[in-house]
């Protein structure tokens, strides 16, 4: 990936952390410059090796963490809020999300036990219990461990349409309920977190709404797709991988392959298959 990428004025750092033997590739955020303004676009994971990669970047650059002025994250997952507190630590800057991230990033305590309650009765009605026991174990954890886990931060609330440093918020929920994608018109650039990448799967993950109902993540992470689709967009800055030029081209294969995956659990529900345990075990056979 460039180093720097840059159009009209405005220049993108991309802060790159390599994966070995992984089809995700790395792990990135952005540094977007336009003159004196520095916005850092997500924010890595909670290691040294990504605390390193934003050194290096900021310091091929001649800035340094205090340059930076804001924060703007695509959504709550731990790979992308890593670095938040320790660039807090240095300069107090806002932090700006979607609504439905807040109870995540400030692990609302109320929101994660019944998140958990959700998951515990969703797993044993899949007939997954026994392969969720693990996930029930690192959120009982989290519960356990609110103060040491939650971003002690105010949250910047933003919204569809809303304008931050010259980039446009689009609501894209699917991969979770919070993703946003933030883009450029005048460069045709878009940020777009998770939702998709040049040569690996990203996926509709099952979470409840504030409610504790199911949201339709299938469903929520096509339309986004769609909508995506239709957008006018030169560079795609992904979460993970390589810079796409043809995101009209990607996302269509995407589209194309949960339709595939559809129509064949389709069949095999046809067939007599009913729980998500035999579910899984017939789609994905010894991989599950």
């Amino acid at each position: 990936m460039k180093s720097v990428i840059s159009r009209y004025g405005r220049e993108v750092y991309p802060v790159v952390l390599p994966i070995e033997n992984h089809s995700l590739q790395s792990f990135n955020f952005y540094i977007i410059r336009d003159n004196d303004s520095i916005t850092l676009l997500d924010a890595g994971l909670t290691n040294e090796k990504s605390l390193q990669a934003l050194q290096a970047v900021l310091t091929e650059q001649k800035l340094n963490v205090s340059n930076i002025d804001r924060i703007i994250l695509t959504h709550h997952h731990e790979d992308h809020v890593g670095l938040v507190p320790y660039i807090l630590k240095e300069k107090g800057v806002p932090v700006y999300a979607h609504p439905l991230a807040v109870p995540r990033l400030k692990m609302d305590t109320d929101f994660l036990r019944m998140r958990y309650t959700f998951f515990e009765k969703l797993y044993e009605e899949m007939d997954c219990s026994e392969q969720g026991a693990v996930r029930l174990a690192k959120m009982q954890d989290t519960i356990q461990n609110v103060k040491k886990k939650e971003l002690q931060t105010d949250i910047t609330l933003i919204k569809e349409s809303d304008e931050i440093a010259g980039l446009r918020v689009l609501g894209t929920p699917g991969h979770s309920p919070d993703s946003i994608c933030l883009y450029d018109e005048k460069r045709k650039w878009l940020f777009s977190g998770d939702l998709f990448f040049a040569n690996s799967s990203t996926n509709a993950i099952i979470d409840p709404d504030l409610e504790g109902n199911r949201l339709q993540a299938v469903a929520e992470y096509s339309k986004s797709l769609k909508r995506i689709q239709q957008l006018e967009a030169d560079i795609v800055f992904p979460g993970h991988g390589g810079l796409i030029t043809n995101h009209k081209e990607v996302i269509q294969a995407k589209l194309d392959k949960i339709n595939r995956k559809s129509k064949r659990l389709y069949h095999y529900i046809e067939s007599g298959i009913s729980t998500g345990n035999d579910l899984a075990e017939a789609y994905y056979k010894q991989t599950y």
